[in-house]
């Protein structure tokens, strides 16, 4: 699975949207509430380090069962420091993609979540650096793309 980068967060102008106090239901529905609890700004929601953020859109499908499908924009956070389990944007041989950071036991591995890849060892002189750690997934469902 690799990445193609989109661009860095950079100061943009705030767009509240209205954010209903009601949760929608995903089993049973239940009645509607037709009031605005408050608006959010998506950039508050998904973006806790601005000057340090940046996206990625995903091509390949070896992230599936982590909710991550071909098309879908990774915000990635350069900031935060990787740890063990974490999903992140890595540089592999000059090629980037985004894999499972697993540090324990040694040697460190990017796993796919996907059983059709295979788990990626660094070792030797295997060149690696962490661009970032993903913090948010964004997906379009619409319809036909």
């Amino acid at each position: 699975m690799s990445c193609i980068l989109l661009g860095d967060y950079e100061s943009v102008s705030r767009l509240n949207i209205p954010m209903f106090l009601e949760r929608v239901s995903a089993g049973f529905p239940s009645p509607a509430e037709d009031y605005v609890e408050k608006t959010i700004d998506l950039n508050e929601l998904c973006i806790k380090h601005p000057a340090a953020t940046f996206f990625v859109r995903v091509q390949g499908e070896s992230m599936t069962e982590a909710g991550i499908y071909p098309g879908d924009v990774l915000v990635v956070d350069r900031s935060l420091r990787a740890g063990h389990g974490d999903t992140i944007i890595a540089s592999l041989e000059t090629e980037m993609t985004v894999k499972q950071l697993h540090l324990t036991p040694p040697p460190v591995r990017l796993l796919p979540r996907n059983p059709a890849y295979q788990p990626i060892t660094v070792e030797g002189d295997m060149v690696m650096e962490v661009f970032g750690v993903v913090t948010n997934v964004i997906r379009s469902m619409k319809r036909g793309g």
